[in-house]
């Protein structure tokens, strides 16, 4: 989807493919056939954005066989969709039964990382549309915290990589004419947790087309002030190469017995759920919901917010709620100004099959229902904010 800022540029709505599970090319071309082309139908829109994600074995498949490359991009054009953005952050397995910490491997420490995001680098130029000459990518936020935090090269090696990758996106650009920009996404437990955290080895690397993802859900889960965040960020002078449009599990009262079994509903063996709470002296957290449900490792006695991506349209019922508010805070700030902090926006909601029992989707068709109830829910945010949609 479209829009038209009124400074006259062009911000991109898009919603993540990784709620899909595929490995393969054929796995991809399932997603487009069954599911959204599917939600584009429900919008009624005749062009649809999707954020892309391509496991390793996709990507390769399609860096080795230009002609399936070809073949895909027909694919995505007769059937309304285009592709500007690609979820580079998890490798390969993201439909695992458990994923966990595995979707932090490999790190921006092996040399894996870079040729991967190399290769989607590469995919992405072919597959824009062609009256559009900007793509992102958002990565992994360059390391899980551990073994990171106690390797002494491990900072070396991987401002390396990012450094090596953005002289290749230069080379890129002069090749195909086309720009792709990286976005290091922050997330709970990671080396880089926080936009604050992400300052110092952006300008290290400092490179314009090396910057930050913005998830409103990590940055919720943080318990991160928006207008605070994108002060810093702007300041700095880190782009902003893409957003993540998500939205937390918030816990206002995590003391209470029926707050505490709300939230264990949301405990499931899939997915890390980092959890936090903000005290006098500062974040505290788990890695995950269960470990502060059943360990007592974080104090109850100020509101938590868990890495669960609820949807949008649905937050879940008391005494839970979401973190929309700040979604829509940050939204504003990002594309609600004289100009555009960013031009791709993504709704990235993977957890629909992760929810509860009696909240999960039991079809396409409910699935598709719930993706097009979330983008449009985000078209709604951005034409309140003075966007005009697009055809």
């Amino acid at each position: 989807m479209r829009f038209r800022h009124p400074d006259g540029s062009t911000v991109h709505l898009s919603y993540c493919t990784n709620v899909h599970p595929a490995e393969t090319l054929d796995g991809v071309r399932a997603q487009l056939r069954d599911h959204c082309e599917p939600v584009r139908r429900r919008l009624g829109r005749d062009r649809l954005g999707i954020g892309l994600w391509l496991a390793r074995d996709a990507a390769r498949t399609l860096i080795n066989d230009p002609a399936e490359l070809r073949s895909l991009r027909a694919e995505l054009d007769r059937r309304g969709l285009e592709v500007v953005t690609l979820n580079g952050f998890p490798y390969e397995g993201f439909g695992a039964e458990e994923v966990k910490y595995r979707v932090y491997r490999p790190d921006w420490t092996d040399p894996e990382r870079l040729a991967h995001t190399t290769d989607l680098a590469r995919l992405l130029a072919a597959l824009l549309p062609d009256d559009v000459t900007e793509g992102s990518i958002s990565t992994l936020p360059i390391a899980w915290r551990t073994p990171y935090d106690g390797d002494p090269d491990a900072a070396r090696t991987a401002r390396a990589a990012l450094t090596t990758l953005a002289q290749r996106l230069d080379a890129l650009a002069e090749l195909t004419g086309k720009s792709i920009r990286i976005g290091l996404e922050p997330e709970p437990g990671c080396t880089v947790e926080t936009t604050a955290d992400a300052i110092a080895p952006l300008t290290a690397i400092g490179h314009d087309r090396i910057g930050i993802c913005i998830d409103t859900c990590h940055l919720a889960t943080s318990f991160e002030d928006p207008d605070t965040a994108l002060d810093a960020l702007a300041g700095a002078g880190v782009l902003v190469a893409k957003a993540q449009l998500s939205a937390a599990l918030h816990a206002e009262h995590p003391h209470l017995p029926d707050v505490r079994t709300a939230l264990a509903a949301f405990a499931e063996p899939r997915f890390l759920h980092q959890t936090r709470m903000n005290s006098a002296t500062g974040l505290r957290g788990t890695d995950d919901l269960d470990e502060a449900l059943n360990n007592h490792a974080l104090p109850d006695s100020t509101p938590w917010r868990s890495h669960f991506h609820v949807p949008l349209h649905a937050p879940p019922a008391p005494p839970l709620t979401s973190t929309l508010p700040v979604l829509a805070s940050t939204l504003t700030r990002l594309v609600g100004g004289p100009r555009p902090l960013t031009r791709h926006l993504e709704v990235e909601t993977y957890t629909w099959q992760a929810l509860p029992a009696e909240l999960r989707p039991r079809t396409r068709t409910q699935l598709a229902d719930g993706i097009a109830a979330e983008l449009t829910l985000a078209r709604d945010l951005l034409v309140d904010l003075g966007l005009k949609e697009l055809p």
